[in-house]
């Protein structure tokens, strides 16, 4: 990108402030995994550093969950790239998992395709925990497919990932 993702502006805040807000309204604590861009301005969460962020993102993942310590019942995953997910795609999530006891994960889905964030139960990260560095957490998550449970969403955001200035620039045109 040229530039740290989190810093970008969305919407008149950063993709970092912005998903913190919308994050941290409903899920706590909140947990901020950073890499290379150590200096973040971080108001509402905990920042936690990946020693070693050019593993992936499975090593951050990894690196927020074992900073839980004790896993608590739910994980809400949300990579700082989806700055366009809508609070209520959360909020959606955060309800019908409650409603849910005994799912391996809640996901939103939108045409038939899913996307972020993904709230995942104790056990599912606790798998993800586990898995060695060359792991892929889309696998774990694959595995427990028949225990998923979906929030139908009117939410591109789900979808749109942020990882070149041509996929920023096209974020910001859909806004016009």
């Amino acid at each position: 990108m040229g530039t740290p993702k989190a810093l970008l502006e969305y919407r008149g805040e950063t993709f970092l402030a912005r998903l913190e807000r919308i994050i941290g309204n409903h899920c706590s604590p909140l947990i901020v995994v950073v890499g290379h861009e150590r200096n973040l301005p971080v108001s509402r969460g905990r920042v936690v550093i990946n020693p070693t962020p050019e593993l992936g993102m499975l090593s951050s993942l990894q690196c927020g969950l074992a900073a839980l310590g004790a896993l608590p019942y739910g994980v809400l995953f949300l990579p700082v790239d989806f700055p366009a997910v809508e609070e209520r795609t959360v909020q959606e999530l955060v309800a019908l998992f409650e409603r849910s006891p005994d799912v391996a994960a809640a996901m939103p889905r939108q045409g038939g395709k899913r996307g972020h964030p993904v709230l995942m139960s104790r056990r599912l990260a606790e798998e993800i925990l586990a898995l060695p560095a060359n792991g892929e957490a889309r696998n774990v998550i694959r595995a427990h497919n028949h225990e998923i449970v979906y929030a139908e969403v009117d939410d591109p955001g789900i979808h749109r990932d942020v990882d070149t200035p041509d996929d920023y620039r096209e974020l910001l045109e859909r806004e016009q």
